[in-house]
């Protein structure tokens, strides 16, 4: 695909006086979990694997998301399971992410540092699966399935973050539960959830498949995590299958109430450096940006975001660029750094068609950030209200413009103040 180059853009935009930055670093006090494979290890003692025979395989579900100590904990439970007596097996459990392909999820998971050869165990990343059941939600049936892989195993246990989900709110939403059928149902289950989720309730739609897949497959339980507002590992606890939806939501308020935001609630323009999977199923964390885009569900009330200027994808994501649809600029390196393959695979499978779309394309930082400018209109560097974050996952540093000092939290630390400017080559950003 060809876009206008620079001098073709270059003459309809008017250069744009910049603000001066602010660097400012927001530090709030935070449980942090000191030992996650010790505790790990002891919360696993609450589990119940007294029916399972020494040498019973244990299905081990693990997702593309960029989790603190992720692979540690993860570690942690199959070194576990091994001293038990038990054979135990990661399946990677995250829907159609890394392109629906076998090999694909592999990959997300060796770069989230889940490999066979740091677990000591096998990783079995087939995508077929069964059809267990099929339930009435709304009046709509919606067929179950789950992971064959999982499903030939003796037991299966999930490892997975408690947090908001990125597309809607509820009593539950991303956590164990959701892992179990939508990234254990693979690419056809995750398929069938989001497509009836989306017409009849992502909370209904979870509480009638799991209920299916409880009472056909031997689910232990999970090892359910809460982050902090630093992305630390801040509780640790292992939760039965059948408590599951008794005691997400307790979890889900917890994480709520510490998850990382941005500084302020109003914000004209949002520069984002990188988005990727491991760090929202987003690609950006729509709580953080204050947008859901997803068919019969509003926005969230906060923040107010008028305009996002994403600046690429992270290596981990593999190309994934699912959520720069959620962006209304870009520029060239991150078109180019896009697999559509597997951008598509996660947008078609979830139904969030809107998170795949192109926004308008910049040749470069300084065009994309002259076209943001002149979009947000009567723009003034006085007042104008700019956020500029490294993603959507790390907030403790951030840089704002001069307007929004007034308004930061208490707490916040004012680092430095920064000149914008941009490479005369590259005209991609520097500061000075």
């Amino acid at each position: 695909m060809e876009f206008p180059d620079r001098a073709e853009i270059e003459r309809l935009i008017e250069p744009q006086p910049l603000p001066s930055f602010v660097r400012v670093r927001y530090d709030p006090p935070a449980d942090t979990v000191t030992d996650p494979v010790s505790t790990t290890r002891s919360e696993l003692d609450r589990l119940e694997f007294d029916g399972l025979d020494p040498g019973a395989t244990v299905a081990v579900g693990v997702g593309s998301r960029g989790i603190h100590n992720l692979s540690a904990i993860v570690e942690a439970t199959v070194s576990y399971l091994d001293e038990r007596g038990f054979e135990p097996l990661v399946v990677p459990a995250m829907g159609s992410h890394g392109g629906a392909t076998p090999e694909g999820q592999r990959d997300v998971l060796e770069a989230l540092g889940v490999t066979e050869a740091r677990l000591g165990a096998p990783i079995d990343a087939a995508m077929e699966v069964e059809r267990l059941a099929d339930v009435d939600v709304g009046g709509t049936s919606i067929p179950v399935y789950f992971s064959t892989v999982a499903l030939d195993a003796d037991a299966v246990l999930v490892v997975n973050r408690i947090k908001p989900h990125t597309n809607f709110t509820g009593r539950i939403e991303s956590g164990l539960g959701k892992m179990t059928v939508v990234g254990l149902g693979k690419q056809q289950g995750a398929n069938a959830f989001h497509s009836t989720a989306i017409a009849e309730g992502y909370v209904e739609t979870l509480d009638a498949a799991l209920g299916a897949v409880l009472e056909s497959v031997p689910v232990v339980g999970g090892v359910a995590l809460v982050e902090n507002f630093h992305e630390e590992t801040a509780h640790i606890e292992a939760i039965p299958a059948s408590s599951f939806t008794e005691r997400e939501p307790e979890l889900l308020e917890r994480a709520r109430a510490e998850m990382a935001t941005l500084p302020v609630d109003d914000v004209d323009l949002l520069v984002v450096d990188e988005l990727g999977k491991e760090i929202s199923g987003a690609g950006m964390d729509t709580n953080v940006i204050g947008r859901y885009r997803v068919l019969n569900a509003d926005d969230p009330e906060t923040p107010a975001v008028k305009l996002i200027y994403v600046r690429g994808l992270t290596e981990r994501t593999k190309g994934n660029g699912i959520g720069i649809g959620l962006a209304d600029v870009t520029r060239r390196a991150a078109i180019d750094q896009l697999d559509l393959q597997k951008t598509y695979a996660n947008a078609l499978t979830s139904g969030s068609l809107e998170k795949s779309k192109l926004p308008v394309v910049a040749p470069d930082d300084e065009l994309a950030i002259r076209i943001s400018l002149s979009a947000l209109g009567g723009y003034d560097p006085e007042t104008a209200r700019i956020a500029w974050i490294r993603n959507t996952q790390d907030l403790v540093e951030v840089r704002v413009s001069e307007a929004l000092v007034d308004e930061l939290p208490e707490g916040a630390t004012v680092l430095d103040r920064e000149e914008l400017l941009f490479d005369d080559g590259t005209r991609s950003f520097e500061r000075r």
